[in-house]
């Protein structure tokens, strides 16, 4: 790390003021990334401004991330820290990092480098054609195998249960006009998508092709329990189809036993009553509980989020900060 510039000593004397880019950083598990992500983002921003601010939150991970952060925060003003009282979540670091934005622009980017910094720029210049919020598309991805079935089996299921057209490419890198950034702050939600927001508020935007880079150094944090829960929760928390798809099937259950009913009736009346039947009278029995059983379970997982929701506690507790508040 290098000491500051004329620029960036000016820019930094803006402290408490509105600055032209703000770079929105989630970090869990980042401490052999930050100084490599410091150094990019101030190169790739210089020829277009010096006026920026990255904010770093640290969502307590079990590293040093905070040590470095503060480090590079101390050398450096325009750098801004964040310490989370405890692991929240990805999205809710972001939704943290939003609130202290002072940006006109704001880019939300993870901190393992797999989004390169050189591509703000493409990004900042789309933004300038008039466009609230454009999106960065990942032409070729660089994970292995698991993560791009299971992340292209989520957009699918996502898709068809929010009647949205999600692009799988693209996750949370982006750039946002400060219009975006306020009303994303003004969202009450408990349980965070970051682009599913970005989705359902509808403002204009674009998407630009971007180079994804491989993971430099360890693996990524998201386990196969850590994506079930997030797509259950973001499912659950952005459409009420599964409740529907509860009532088709009861519905569907309820015509189907009508139907087995006056068969049976009918062929009683013709040939009597036999005595077997037991069989077919557990399974059906067996059938049934099991449906109704699955549909309680969705109702409880909505019931849980109302319950939840309704206490309106934070989705985000700030430990320590780098900066006056």
């Amino acid at each position: 790390m290098t000491d500051l510039s004329p620029e960036a000593t000016r820019a930094s004397e803006t402290k408490g003021g509105r600055v032209h880019i703000s770079i929105v950083v989630p970090v869990y598990m980042g401490e052999p990334f930050l100084e490599e992500l410091y150094t990019r983002v101030r190169d790739c921003l210089a020829p277009i401004t010096s006026d920026f601010e990255l904010i770093l939150v640290d969502d307590r991970g079990p590293d040093a991330s905070w040590r470095v952060i503060k480090e590079l925060s101390r050398k450096d003003p325009r750098v801004r820290g964040l310490q989370l009282s405890r692991n929240f979540g990805q999205h809710n670091a972001i939704t943290a990092g939003l609130a202290a934005v002072r940006g006109d622009w704001a880019v939300v980017m993870d901190c393992d480098l797999q989004d390169r910094p050189e591509e703000i720029p493409k990004l900042y210049a789309k933004a300038q054609e008039g466009f609230d919020c454009v999106l960065a598309r990942r032409a070729v991805r660089q994970d292995h195998f698991f993560k791009r079935t299971a992340s292209w089996v989520f957009y699918k299921v996502f898709n068809y249960f929010t009647d949205m057209d999600y692009d799988g490419s693209v996750a949370n890198f982006s750039i946002i006009s400060r219009v975006v950034v306020d009303e994303l702050n003004r969202a009450e939600e408990s349980f965070r998508f970051y682009g599913g927001l970005l989705s359902w508020m509808g403002f204009d935007k674009a998407y630009v092709d971007v180079q994804h880079d491989p993971r430099m150094k360890g693996e990524s944090s998201y386990t196969i329990g850590k994506l079930f829960r997030l797509g259950s929760n973001v499912i659950l928390a952005h459409s009420a189809k599964p409740l529907r798809i509860c009532i088709s099937a009861g519905l569907t259950l309820a015509a189907v036993a009508l139907l087995v009913t006056v068969y049976i009736v009918v062929r009683s009346l013709q040939y009597g009553t036999p005595v077997a039947g037991w069989p077919t009278l557990i399974s059906a029995i067996l059938f049934s509980t099991g449906v109704i059983v699955f549909t309680l379970g969705v109702l409880g997982l909505y019931i849980e989020r109302i319950f939840t929701q309704v206490k309106r506690r934070q989705i985000f507790i700030v430990r320590e900060r780098t900066f006056d508040a």
